[in-house]
């Protein structure tokens, strides 16, 4: 119900959008602009990397091609992990990336795309909308004059894949892991050594042995790179990863320079895109997850010693986070409020619903 409600609400703001805009299209007024946006995800993630067509092509429609928007997968015009450098510096107009990937400029923008044992899509797009996460995020990304628009999520990621059972927390001692941003600091407390990498590069660094476990989304994009013919453990539940929020930046003086008719075309466009990624992964992770274990991959679930150290680790994180930058304490500090709020609200109403459903499926 909560995903279904998601997607009607971005479908309803593109299609509200659609007739004014298209008239303010064939306007004489209104400029041909042409952007490049590269994107920090491969194109063969019909998915992820599918939001960045969705935007430009939505876009192109709502202003009946005046405005073009051009996709790039990643490394075709600039290293994957680069998009906010190139925005930034306004090498190019706009970028399709996660604010988590740079943590190491800003340790704030992890919020913007997700906290281990944070909040769901739902929870995530209630904070940004109307719980004042859209302006505390827009205060961040102003430190490299961009502005940002959620433009997808993923759902919950699986916890990854790993050459050897993982029994407690102990095993993680030594582990070489793709691991993103904050993440991977709550992973390096528990002796892992973590490294990011793009997606692309995730499958040969574990072929290679350069690796000895990786996470990246969930079962449809990790049987796409072909991630369980490495390595043979898969874990969850996705607690490290509640939800994946990417978002679509814009240099700022490039914003500004847009007719208001183009702002909202991307606005919508984002808004649907947000939408119908989420939808996808909700939809198509359970078959290619049939598929993976019926190849021979093994399902796992991280044991309760192993969910304590890392909800442990996550804490410590958040706190030294806190007390290294001001802005980082802010945002967390607000964040956490709302979060307080919206896992309240679940426990008493659908979280508790759907846990009750889920036990009349474990006795059928």
């Amino acid at each position: 119900m909560k995903r279904r409600a998601l997607m009607s609400g971005g479908a309803a703001a593109a299609a509200f959008a659609v007739p004014a805009l298209a008239q303010q299209g064939s306007s004489s007024s209104t400029p041909k602009i042409r952007w490049r946006m590269p994107s920090s995800f491969p194109k063969s993630l019909d998915t992820v990397f599918g939001g960045a067509t969705a935007i430009a092509t939505i876009v192109g429609e709502l202003t009946e091609g005046r405005f073009e928007i051009t996709p790039f997968g990643a490394g075709e015009i600039m290293p994957a992990l680069s998009v906010l450098d190139g925005v930034q510096a306004n090498t190019v107009e706009c970028g399709h990336t996660a604010g988590f990937y740079y943590v190491g400029k800003e340790p704030a923008l992890v919020f913007d795309t997700g906290v281990p044992f944070g909040m769901t899509p739902r929870q995530h797009t209630a904070w940004m909308m109307h719980g004042g996460g859209m302006a505390l995020m827009r205060e961040v990304y102003a430190k490299f004059d961009v502005v940002q628009i959620p433009c997808g999520n993923t759902g919950a990621q699986m916890g990854g894949w790993f050459r050897k059972e993982i029994k407690k927390p102990e095993d993680f001692q030594g582990l070489r892991m793709r691991v993103p941003g904050l993440v991977g600091k709550v992973y390096a407390k528990l002796g892992v050594t973590p490294t990011q990498l793009p997606g692309s590069d995730v499958y040969p660094a574990l072929e290679k042995g350069v690796l000895d476990a990786a996470e990246f989304v969930g079962p449809y994009d990790d049987e796409k790179l072909g991630l369980s013919k490495v390595a043979k453990y898969y874990y969850g539940p996705g607690v490290m990863e509640m939800g994946a929020s990417l978002c679509f930046i814009v240099n700022r003086q490039a914003w500004e320079a847009l007719p208001a008719s183009y702002k909202a075309a991307l606005q919508a466009a984002c808004a649907q895109a947000n939408s119908d990624m989420l939808a996808k992964y909700d939809s198509r992770n359970m078959p290619a997850l049939k598929r993976i274990v019926g190849a021979g991959a093994k399902l796992s679930y991280w044991p309760k010693s192993v969910l304590d150290a890392m909800n442990k680790a996550t804490l410590e994180v958040l706190k030294e986070e806190s007390a290294a930058s001001p802005l980082f304490a802010k945002v967390h500090t607000q964040w956490r409020a709302a979060l307080d709020d919206l896992q309240s609200w679940a426990s008493i109403n659908d979280g508790n619903a759907e846990q009750y459903m889920l036990s009349l499926r474990r006795k059928s």
